[in-house]
């Protein structure tokens, strides 16, 4: 699942404060056997996804949080969380946050939206940057914590989420889409 040297770029900021339990998670994912579970997720359903991707292959997330209005500033949406991952023959070799595209050329974090144009800029220097994409993920944080957490197929759940218009799934793989988790 992870590779045994592991490269981290850009670990430091808010952007990687958001990704380092998912990282703590993963680690005792991998430590552990099959019979460990992590809110539903389990190694070896991992393993399977991550060896059916093409390689070298990228896997982006972006997940954006509803900040309320206050008395200066009206309701907006921040990214909360913007990673991409680096597959190589089915074991993630490197984690980035969007940080790095960045000082590429991609806008700052904080100006980053929800929407098709900059989920496509997005993709655009992942895969300049990093490798093609094989699947991203924008998502919204609600959406994103209720898949993350619940102990459930988290492949059914994604369609679901994405069907009620709650998360976006594009890529190379989008069209190929099966589930892994069997």
């Amino acid at each position: 699942m992870l590779a045994e040297e592991l490269l981290i770029f850009n670990g430091e900021g808010a952007l990687w404060q958001t990704a380092r339990p998912l990282l703590e998670a993963a680690l005792r994912l991998e430590q552990n056997d099959d019979m460990y579970t992590w809110h539903g997720w389990r190694k070896r359903r991992i393993d399977v996804f991550l060896s059916a991707l093409p390689s070298p292959c990228s896997l982006v997330i972006g997940v954006w949080d509803t900040l309320p209005a206050t008395s200066t500033r009206p309701a907006q949406d921040k990214l909360v969380l913007g990673v991409t991952c680096k597959v190589e023959e089915g074991v993630v070799r490197s984690i980035c946050t969007f940080d790095q595209f960045a000082s590429a050329g991609l806008k700052p974090v904080d100006e980053l939206e929800i929407g098709m144009e900059d989920a496509l800029e997005i993709m655009y220097y992942a895969r300049k940057q990093v490798a093609p994409v094989a699947w991203a993920l924008f998502i919204e944080k609600p959406a994103w914590d209720e898949w993350l957490f619940t102990p459930t197929d988290k492949g059914a759940l994604l369609d679901k989420l994405a069907s009620h218009g709650r998360c976006v799934l594009m890529g190379s793989q989008a069209t190929s889409y099966e589930h892994h988790e069997h």
